[in-house]
């Protein structure tokens, strides 16, 4: 088995925030690479129930071989962590410590041109992070109309060129099958023109949308936050590092909504909702990564990082 290489981001800060202890069971959400749940058993000299949850089986088996190797145990699920509850389930297991998302594209998906998230080498037009999924961009790419392609690349992507880059999408197709992540870059290109940094933009843009659509990315991740902020224990962690505004949007609005107690209206006289405060923030301000992690780690540039903490 190819060991891929890891770098995790916020390794220090991210395991300081979920403060975990021994004895407790905390949860890797997006085990990877299994650098941070090495982090957590080092740590914790070993003392917890760790459950480390990946939809992608290279990376479990991964990330199980690097912890068995490194003298220490614990329990691994092939899932997607929107299924948190139903997978703690399956271990009997209701309420836990600590709760670690690390989001995104992990770096051995990136470095795997077969994997088709690459831009620096040709390949498959895949983007499944879960290679069992159905439906995968190239399905996407030349089977959706242009109104939806567009809708896609705008809504998940954010880039206003997103109606000439679907029609452009939409034209070449029509002369040809688009298969490989080369094919579909030369003509976002294209269709987007300007310099080579507003090219790659565009490109970096149209295949994090797709990449977000093929795989559900914020509805898993909304699901996901909902179930965790109920298993969690008092005193318990939650902690998520993200990537782009998308996700980091949703974990701010969860955590805002649940550290208060009443969400009505302002103008309403009296409170309705009944709705009950959950957690206490511990970044008041996401935390992001510092010039020296950048330069080590470029894939943490984009990173931000929030946590919260059960009441």
């Amino acid at each position: 088995m190819t060991i891929f290489k890891h770098t995790p981001v916020f390794l220090k800060e991210s395991i300081d925030l979920l403060s975990a202890k021994e004895e407790g069971i905390y949860v890797d959400a997006t085990i990877g690479g299994g650098g941070h749940s090495l982090e957590i058993l080092k740590r914790t000299r070993g003392k917890i129930h760790l459950i480390g949850i990946d939809r992608d089986e290279r990376a479990l088996e991964t990330s199980k071989k690097r912890i068995e190797e490194a003298g220490y145990n614990a329990s691994f699920a092939k899932g997607n962590f929107a299924d948190i509850k139903e997978i703690l389930k399956g271990l009997n297991i209701d309420s836990v410590n600590g709760i670690l998302f690390d989001l995104g594209v992990s770096s051995h998906q990136i470095d795997s041109p077969e994997r088709g998230f690459s831009l620096r080498s040709d390949g498959p037009l895949d983007m499944r992070m879960d290679a069992s999924l159905n439906i995968s961009a190239e399905d996407l790419i030349n089977d959706l109309g242009k109104e939806d392609l567009k809708r896609i690349i705008k809504e998940f992507g954010e880039d206003k060129f997103a109606g000439k880059i679907a029609s452009a999408i939409v034209k070449a197709r029509e002369e040809e099958h688009i298969n490989t992540t080369f094919k579909l870059k030369d003509i976002i290109e294209k269709a987007r023109g300007g310099s080579p940094k507003q090219k790659l933009d565009s490109v970096t843009r149209a295949f994090q949308a797709l990449r977000i659509e093929v795989n559900q990315e914020l509805l898993s991740l909304n699901k996901a936050l909902n179930d965790s902020i109920e298993i969690l224990k008092k005193h318990g962690r939650i902690v998520v590092i993200s990537y782009h505004s998308l996700e980091d949007r949703i974990v701010k609005d969860k955590f805002n909504l649940e550290a208060r107690d009443c969400t009505c209206p302002p103008k309403f006289p009296k409170c309705v909702c009944s709705h009950e405060k959950k957690l206490n923030i511990l970044t008041k301000k996401p935390i992001v990564p510092s010039a020296e992690e950048v330069d080590q780690n470029p894939r943490s540039r984009s990173a931000k990082m929030r946590a919260a903490e059960r009441i």
